[in-house]
């Protein structure tokens, strides 16, 4: 497959570049815990020989003369032994819109969104992962869903730009409500709490089928009615009275795609406590309907025709991308965050090939910084353990202690860990690199971005 100089950059992305700063971007980890430390240059061996499977990792954002692009990278990238979740310096990570460090027994990768969402960045990492046993211990590895053969040539699928299908498809934006915000005492930019909760995945399904509900339902909804306690507790006279979980929803099995670039949307599952707080059942009952309502591929082609149709517009598009981004800044600053209290992105169960699930003792996914709400929360399942790893900017941690005594008592025991796993570092250094572009054409790139 030849890689085109420059591609588009995908229509849910395009928010994550307008609102970058030096102290935010919108930034996440994956992380893998061997059973032995990891080797770093076998690790940079095992991620030069996987390059070539995933080619849409190998571009970095730029600005165009109207919207942002992607353009192709020619150097390599490097592995650091660097470990804070925060945003990074793109240009001096070589171009390259993630990191892959390793911190004794963990790998991590550290990905800017507008690269790609959870699905691709797991499928990459896990991926490195597989070829570095192979590398290091001769591993034979059965590949499959999550576990990308690096000799293998990549198809086109996989480069798509799943949105173009809505290009011309008629939607509309719901006309939600201000949410409730968790209130707290915010920390310095730098500063990134968390805590981590292991429960058991057979508890966790018992119990959601005697509700008679999903895993992510059953989460969401112990969430809210957690939120019903820190609403009631909160002094403030003018608090909102809507709960709501924004919720990603990953559109490849949905729309049957197979594209490794941004490819989610996102439902909210909320409750209204005007008229008083809800019991956990009928909080359940709730979010079990909404949740199976707006994830129908009707309700989401509405939403995302409607955002497609906004970048398709003729007189947005030809706005200068030097207006467009402070205008696309401030309107995400104001109503970005307004529309949720809060953030639960579930990555769902890896299955691993044999041979890796001998050497891999456990799977992280933690979100970095929030711009307005308070914190967010990721979880994967592995090896039988659902991790949930909340973060958050303030200092106080009301809503996970609520969350933890409600979980357990309905039965459910969770192992707590503080600061979670993927934020236990160990200090390195950063490695710094200067991206490389080919430099054949005589035409502009930034002409391209129209």
């Amino acid at each position: 497959m030849t890689l085109p100089d420059c591609t588009r950059l995908e229509n849910s992305a395009i928010i994550y570049p307008s609102c970058k700063t030096h102290k935010y971007a919108v930034v996440y980890r994956m992380s893998v815990t061997l059973d032995s430390k990891v080797d770093r240059e076998i690790l940079s061996s095992a991620l030069k020989n996987t390059m070539p499977r995933f080619p849409s990792f190998r571009y970095s954002v730029k600005n165009g003369l109207f919207w942002w692009f992607l353009q192709k990278l020619e150097n390599d990238p490097a592995v650091g032994s660097y470990s804070e979740l925060k945003p990074f310096n793109i240009r001096k990570n070589g171009g390259y819109m993630f990191k892959l460090s390793c911190c004794g027994e963990r790998i991590d990768l550290d990905v800017f969104h507008a690269l790609t969402d959870g699905t691709g960045a797991m499928t990459f990492l896990l991926s490195v992962v597989a070829e570095y046993l192979k590398l290091a211990d001769g591993v034979q590895i059965d590949y499959g869903k999550w576990v990308f053969n690096p000799a293998e040539a990549p198809c086109e699928e996989e480069m798509e730009d799943g949105f173009d299908r809505f290009s011309g498809t008629k939607g509309a934006l719901d006309n939600e409500k201000k949410a409730y915000h968790i209130k707290g005492t915010e920390e310095g930019p730098e500063v990134l709490n968390s805590l981590g909760v292991s429960v058991s995945v057979s508890d966790l399904s018992d119990k959601a089928r005697e509700m008679d509900c999903t895993i992510t339902e059953l989460v969401s909804a112990l969430m809210l009615y957690s939120l019903q306690e820190v609403r009631r507790a909160d002094p403030s006279r003018h608090k909102s009275s809507h709960l709501r979980m924004e919720v990603p929803v990953n559109l490849r099995p949905i729309f049957q795609s197979k594209t490794l670039r941004n490819y989610s949307s996102y439902v909210y599952l909320g409750l209204d406590v005007t008229n008083g707080d809800y019991s956990l059942e009928d909080a359940v009952k709730e979010i079990k309907y909404q949740k199976r309502l707006y994830t129908q591929p009707s309700q989401l082609t509405r939403r995302i025709a409607a955002n497609v149709a906004l970048e398709d517009n003729l007189a947005i598009r030809c706005v200068p991308l030097f207006l467009k981004k402070p205008i696309i800044n401030i309107i995400n600053h104001l109503k970005g965050d307004k529309y949720a209290t809060y953030t639960f992105s579930n990555m769902g169960n890896i299955e691993l090939p044999a041979a890796m699930r001998e050497r891999v003792r456990d799977i992280h996914f933690i979100l970095g910084r929030t711009r307005r709400r308070s914190g967010s929360c990721a979880c994967v399942s592995y090896g039988g353990t659902l991790n949930l790893d909340f973060s958050r900017k303030i200092a106080e941690d009301d809503f996970e202690r609520v969350f933890v005594r409600n979980l357990r008592s309905m039965g459910i025991w969770a192992r707590i860990q503080v600061p979670s796993a993927p934020l236990r570092p160990e200090k390195g250094v950063e490695p710094c690199s200067r991206p490389v572009f080919r430099r054949s054409s005589l035409i502009p790139k930034f002409l391209l971005s129209i």
